[in-house]
């Protein structure tokens, strides 16, 4: 749970080791709306994916599932900068699939706390795993960052891309490869 006190009592000595007035009008109410900033982007802290993942339905027939091109926002847990990007996710039913907008809340639960991107990846490809069973689940997160972009080494443009394959995806190297062909061509 946000503690927007303690938020705003960070900030406000941040505001001041920078050299800042915080009392000025520009900064005055800086603190309390950085303090209503992080309840909504950290509201992934404490919370599973299990009330999303756990409502399914039955199928017959199992082919791939490819949810691409889901966009989320992140903070780096080493800056507390922002980064963002898109996830695509594939899995193999094995008897029942997840409504698609879990996926992205999914994502979302993950994504709205302090972060890394290769943390971030293979908690999404774990939790269709754990919650879904499904045969095998791939995961595909490609982002920039911002801590490479304005700070350090300053390269605006550059992409990191993490992969997490489960189960089927796992083992099974022409399923990785129509996985691969599904992003390109769809």
């Amino acid at each position: 749970m946000i503690d927007k006190e303690k938020i705003e009592q960070a900030v406000t000595l941040l505001l001041e080791g920078m050299g800042e007035d915080a009392s000025r009008e520009g900064l005055k109410e800086t603190p309390r709306r950085i303090a209503r900033m992080y309840e909504e982007i950290f509201a992934g802290i404490g919370q599973t994916p299990k009330e999303h993942l756990g409502k399914t339905f039955s199928v017959e027939e199992g082919g791939m599932v490819l949810e691409k091109d889901i966009v989320f926002y992140s903070t780096c847990e080493h800056h507390l900068l922002p980064f963002y990007g898109k996830v695509h996710i594939a899995y193999i039913p094995d008897g029942k699939v997840v409504g698609l907008s879990k996926l992205a809340r999914t994502v979302e639960i993950y994504a709205k706390r302090p972060q890394l991107q290769e943390r971030l990846t293979v908690q999404v490809a774990d939790a269709l795993m754990e919650y879904l069973k499904p045969q095998g689940a791939m995961v595909v997160v490609e982002a920039e960052h911002m801590c490479m972009t304005m700070r350090g080494v300053k390269k605006p443009g550059a992409r990191t891309v993490t992969v997490a394959a489960r189960g089927t995806f796992e083992k099974d190297k022409d399923l990785q490869e129509e996985f691969w062909h599904m992003l390109e061509r769809v």
